[in-house]
C-alpha cells in the first residue's frame, strides 16, 4: 500500500443491532481504537442507531458512517434520509451502491452516481461499492462490470472531489458466503480500479483514493489481503458485529502501517 494512503477499516453493521446494542459495540471499539491514529476506523450502524453511536464515538478517533442516503436534500420521499441529516449526526462516511441495495432495492449506477455527487457536495465521504456476481466472473466479464460501475458511479465527479472518495470492491459472490477472493485475485481488480481512476482523473488523484476490499475479510485473512499494494482497507460485514473480530482486522492494518 502507498504511504500516502492511510488504511480505512469500516464496519458495515447492515440491519443488525438496536440503539442500545449499537452503543455498546461502539464503546468497545472506542476503548480499543479510540486513541490510535495509524489507521482510520469507521462504524456504520442502521439509521435508528446512528444517533446513539454518534454520542459514543464523539471525541474519539473512531468515525461514523451511514449505510445509505437519498440524493435529494429534502422533500416528499417517505422513508428516506438526506445527506444533511447525516451531517447533523456528525457522520463522516456513507456507504453507497452496496450490492444488497442493488439486488433488493433496484439501485443502479445512475442512482449511485446521484447519491455520490450529493454526498460529496455535503462534505460526506462516499464509500462507493462495486463488484461482479459469480455469473459475471464465470463469464469473464469482471473488467467490463468494474469499468461500467466505476465510470457510472463517478460521472461528473471532479479530481478535487475524488480525493474524498473511497471505492469498495466487493465481489458479490464473496459477501456473506464465507468465500473470499484470493489476495492475488483481489489485488488484480484493485489495480484495475486504480487504472480506471487514473483515466477518469489523473495519476496523482488515483494514488490518493482508497480502495477497500469487502468480501468476507476476517482476522484470519486480513493481513495477507491488506498487504497487497492496492488494497487500502476493508469494508467489513459480519466480522464488524463482534468487537474482537473487528479489532483483529484493525490490528492487522495497524501492524502493516508501521
Amino acid at each position: 500500500m502507498s504511504t500516502s494512503r492511510k488504511y480505512l477499516i469500516a464496519g458495515n453493521w447492515k440491519m443488525n443491532l438496536n440503539s442500545a446494542e449499537g452503543a455498546e459495540l461502539a464503546s468497545q471499539v472506542v476503548s480499543m481504537f479510540g486513541q490510535q491514529t495509524d489507521v482510520s476506523v469507521c462504524v456504520c450502524p442502521t439509521f435508528t442507531t446512528l444517533e446513539a453511536v454518534s454520542k459514543v464515538v464523539n471525541e474519539s478517533n473512531v468515525q461514523l458512517g451511514a449505510q445509505n442516503m437519498h440524493y435529494e436534500a429534502s422533500g416528499a420521499y417517505t422513508g428516506e434520509i438526506s445527506a444533511e441529516m447525516l451531517r447533523h449526526l456528525y457522520c463522516n462516511f456513507v456507504i453507497l451502491g452496496h450490492s444488497e441495495r442493488r439486488q433488493y432495492f433496484g439501485e443502479t449506477d445512475e442512482t449511485v452516481n446521484k447519491k455520490t455527487l450529493a454526498a460529496l457536495e455535503a462534505n460526506l465521504k462516499p464509500i462507493v461499492c462495486i463488484g461482479e456476481t459469480l455469473e459475471e466472473r464465470e463469464a469473464g466479464k469482471v473488467s467490463e462490470v468494474i469499468k461500467t460501475q466505476t465510470e457510472g458511479a463517478l460521472s461528473g465527479v471532479t479530481a478535487a472531489q475524488a480525493e474524498n472518495l473511497v471505492i469498495a470492491y466487493e465481489p458479490v459472490w464473496a459477501i456473506g458466503t464465507g468465500k473470499t477472493a484470493t489476495p492475488e485475485m483481489a489485488e488484480e481488480v484493485h489495480a484495475e480500479i486504480r487504472c480506471l481512476l487514473a483515466g477518469l482523473f489523473d495519476e496523482d488523484t488515483a494514488e490518493k483514493v482508497r480502495i477497500l476490499y469487502g468480501g468476507s475479510m476476517k482476522p484470519g485473512n486480513a493481513a495477507e489481503l491488506l498487504a497487497q499494494k492496492n488494497i487500502d482497507g476493508g469494508l467489513i460485514g459480519g466480522a464488524s458485529l463482534k468487537a474482537n473480530d473487528f479489532g483483529g482486522i484493525v490490528e492487522a492494518a495497524v501492524e502493516l502501517s508501521k
